[in-house]
């Protein structure tokens, strides 16, 4: 499975099918890419208003922008911080508004993504934009030492 390409991700997301991109690891529902690029992959990290998804608790449940750089923030994230090196960056992908999708740098450049309920990724920043995920429109980053 790793390093292998995924015809029906790049059915989803055309961008990847013209990018060096690497499936690294298998299918699953037990995370999304909201948790995943805040390096948890044990909870489905959503906002919505019944509170069925984990979401952490000083952030609005709402799908705005503001909620989800709150949600960042209180992993530890800061926004409108020029990153150091070593510093660990989140992209947030925006859609007429809404947040759609996260990704998380790797310490050599890439990203990694979580694709919906789809593979992990590593790619290119602007692979996955346009279609579902909108633009990468939002970066944050926080310490790792």
């Amino acid at each position: 499975m790793a390093g292998s390409r995924s015809s029906e991700l790049e059915r989803y997301f055309p961008g990847l099918a013209s990018s060096t991109y690497e499936v690294t690891s298998p299918a699953t529902d037990d995370y999304n890419c909201i948790a995943w690029a805040a390096g948890d992959d044990t909870r489905w990290w959503e906002p919505d208003p019944l509170g069925v998804y984990d979401w952490p608790a000083s952030s609005p449940r709402e799908y705005t922008v503001d909620a989800y750089v709150r949600a960042y923030e209180d992993a530890g994230y800061t926004r409108d911080r020029l990153a150091a090196s070593g510093d660990e960056r989140v992209a947030i992908f925006v859609k007429d508004g809404v947040p759609q999708h996260a990704a998380r740098e790797l310490p050599a450049g890439r990203w990694t993504s979580k694709c919906g309920e789809l593979e992990d990724v590593s790619h290119e920043l602007n692979a996955l934009e346009g279609g579902f995920y909108g633009t990468a429109a939002i970066l944050l980053s926080r310490s790792t030492e």
